[in-house]
């Protein structure tokens, strides 16, 4: 989950290596419902409406938080979210906030930095730090920096999300959903 234009759709693209499998659009607001992505059988990405500015009317923004807040409230074994944040912008009030309602909700996260691949070399450690300090991480290696473009931090968050889909069900854990059997990732995929 992340703020309109953050990159979720490409992500999960990138992370299935299956272009076009989740609507990519330069149109912030082209998510408007809950898109559910079945992975080797095993568990379920879960794409969310974006939070922020969307060239939407306002009634179907207005009901993307209930819609979400919802779906994160409801009793669904959640193993973790993983939330966006562009990493040219940084983390936003918004973000901060959406960061609040999952630790609310008792609702484990993984940051992760996208759109790396738009920062120079330079600021890149600079902005990582940031972010980091925003969301009160102690250490800046707990957020993932990502390029959809690039692949770069790929192999790191599949190996995240393969950990969190191995987790034993926790009743209040995030958008990886797993389904009747035990979550694994084929080597096809984890090796991509």
């Amino acid at each position: 989950m992340g703020r309109s234009n953050v990159g979720k759709s490409s992500l999960i693209n990138c992370l299935l290596r299956r272009r076009g499998l989740a609507r990519v659009s330069a149109v912030p607001g082209r998510t408007q419902l809950l898109n559910f992505f079945l992975v080797n059988q095993d568990f379920y990405l879960v794409d969310l409406p974006g939070y922020g500015y969307a060239k939407v009317p306002e009634s179907i923004r207005r009901a993307w938080g209930p819609l979400v807040e919802g779906y994160l409230a409801a009793g669904r074994d959640l193993r973790a979210v993983i939330v966006l944040i562009d990493a040219r912008q940084g983390a936003t009030e918004k973000d901060l906030q959406m960061k609040r309602l999952l630790d609310d909700f008792s609702i484990g996260w993984v940051p992760v930095l996208t759109k790396i691949d738009k920062l120079r070399r330079t600021g890149r450690d600079a902005q990582i730090r940031d972010a980091a300090h925003a969301l009160g991480l102690s250490d800046p290696r707990e957020i993932i920096p990502f390029s959809a473009k690039s692949e770069e931090g790929r192999e790191s968050l599949l190996a995240i999300i393969g950990g969190c889909a191995q987790k034993r069900p926790d009743p209040r854990c995030s958008a990886l959903t797993p389904t009747c059997r035990p979550a694994r990732l084929r080597s096809d995929v984890a090796e991509r």
